[in-house]
């Protein structure tokens, strides 16, 4: 990168209208990538029949995505390193873009499954290439701010995703769906190429293939078991085989790890409280709320009797509230610390999963905004804790690694919350597709309940944090200012 002078709020090098820009910038990548599984789902079923194939076969659409940015988001950290935040990034979004091109021409399962895994490859380096450099060109007092803003996507794009998906679907083609993804894709690009700084490493060590081969293997194999949990002839004892090797892979990756000089992802960097209660939390936190995306359609289009464009209409006050209360997050970190925060948040939002169990027949409209509009502005104000404080104590040499270790920890919590939703199914609405109204509202009570009461148990992993845990990231309130 070009030397630029510096507005004196950021890295040297950075100027201040580049730094403006760059949140601007890694937000639409973040959309692209969130909004892309969610506008899938309610398109399924008409694809499957346009593909001539049984419905159950289109799962193998998701899980391909799901299963390549799993495998490739380790190496995400040591490509920025070697080749530039601003190439890498711009050939995410190339490749991601190309590949949504391809899944829209494709004409059979087989090659829309391999075109998936082409976005898949794109979409695993965005995200954490796109974190990575907002966290190096951003002052930490202004941390908060930029990952709030970035944060909106990954919020809006789940919400949207199945009103988007329903009325491509309904009114024009599910190959829209792709495409969509085109004209934004080609504009990031652009975008990019002009504005985005470029970090990257003078020296950089040897790829450490032994671990990537362990470590993806592993999580591949853990993600797939996951992601088809419940929903192909997958036996219990192969599914427990199946995890059990991928155990013995993880764990034989950790050991590795040790006499590693350079290892694929730091374990060393869990000796940190901040960052290992922060990147713990990312994942059992999610194991409840990861789980709301899953049960919430099934509450309003099956329980509740509302069609499928008004249950995804019903999703977007979490959105909504969670993008017009954005700017009170930093005064309230500034106020009560992240400690605080993250143990009385933590509460809230099994509590306000939890009382999605009054939802019934003669539940008035605005009991279900009210209650959608809580657990959006919650979890909006929880990952952007979680996701901030991770960096805290990192010194800049390991800020890549953080990133892309809490992008895995991430993708897997989003496999373990859809997977757990589809467990308390299974469990408590037995026989669910002959299931009466009544029985199966009752199961979805329950369901409710127990992950309402895991995320609130799971507020014990914040513990551990200190009051003054995080002041280096919102102690100079001055510094921050909003995003436009």
């Amino acid at each position: 990168m070009e030397p630029e002078a510096s507005g004196g709020a950021g890295p040297p090098g950075v100027s201040a209208r580049v730094l403006a820009a760059l949140p601007w910038l890694v937000a639409v990548a973040f959309f692209m990538e969130a909004l892309d599984t969610t506008v899938l789902n309610t398109a399924l079923p008409q694809m499957a029949r346009a593909l001539a194939v049984r419905p159950l076969s289109m799962k193998s659409v998701l899980s391909s995505y799901t299963l390549a940015v799993a495998v490739f988001i380790p190496l995400s950290s040591w490509v920025a390193d070697r080749f530039g935040t601003r190439r890498t990034f711009l050939s995410a979004i190339g490749v991601f873009t190309l590949g949504s091109a391809l899944c829209g021409l494709s004409q059979g399962i087989h090659t829309l499954v391999l075109f998936r895994v082409l976005q898949g490859c794109g979409g695993a380096m965005m995200v954490p290439v796109g974190r990575l450099t907002l966290v190096r060109a951003e002052p930490k007092d202004r941390l908060i701010q930029a990952m709030s803003f970035v944060a909106i996507p990954t919020l809006v794009g789940p919400m949207l995703g199945p009103v988007l998906g329903g009325f491509f679907v309904t009114y024009l083609s599910w190959r829209a769906i792709f495409y969509l993804n085109v004209p934004i894709g080609l504009v990031g690009m652009v975008w990019v190429h002009r504005a985005l700084p470029d970090f990257r490493t003078d020296k950089v060590p040897p790829l450490d293939v032994v671990g990537l081969i362990l470590f993806g293997a592993g999580i591949a194999l853990l993600s797939y078991v996951l992601e088809v949990f419940g929903e192909t002839g997958l036996s219990g004892r192969e599914a427990a085989g199946m995890l059990g090797i991928s155990g013995v892979l993880l764990a034989g990756y950790a050991l590795h790890a040790r006499s590693e000089a350079h290892p694929l992802l730091d374990l060393a960097l869990l000796r940190l409280r901040t960052f290992r209660s922060s990147t713990l939390g990312n994942l059992v936190t999610r194991l409840g709320a990861g789980g709301l995306p899953f049960l919430l359609p099934m509450l309003y289009q099956v329980a509740l009797g509302y069609s499928p464009v008004e249950a995804g209409l019903l999703m977007v006050p979490q959105s909504l509230c969670a993008f017009a209360f954005k700017m009170t997050q930093p005064p309230l970190l500034r106020a009560f610390g992240y400690r605080r925060v993250l143990l009385a948040n933590t509460v809230f939002i099994g509590g306000s999963i939890a009382l999605f169990a009054v939802a019934g027949p003669g539940t008035p409209l605005a009991v279900l905004v009210a209650l959608s509009s809580v657990f959006g502005y919650c979890s909006s104000l929880q990952y952007t804790s979680m996701n901030t404080l991770v960096y805290a104590d990192v010194p800049p040499e390991g800020v890549g690694m953080a990133s892309t270790i809490l992008s895995s920890v991430q993708q897997l919590a989003i496999s373990f919350g859809v997977a757990g939703a589809g467990l308390l199914a299974v469990l408590f609405i037995p026989g669910r597709t002959r299931a009466t109204r009544p029985e199966l509202l009752h199961g979805l009570h329950m369901a409710f309940l127990a992950l309402g009461a895991l995320t609130v148990a799971s507020a014990f992993v914040f513990r551990e944090l200190e009051e003054k845990d995080g002041e280096n990231l919102s102690l100079h309130h001055e510094g921050l200012h909003p995003i436009h």
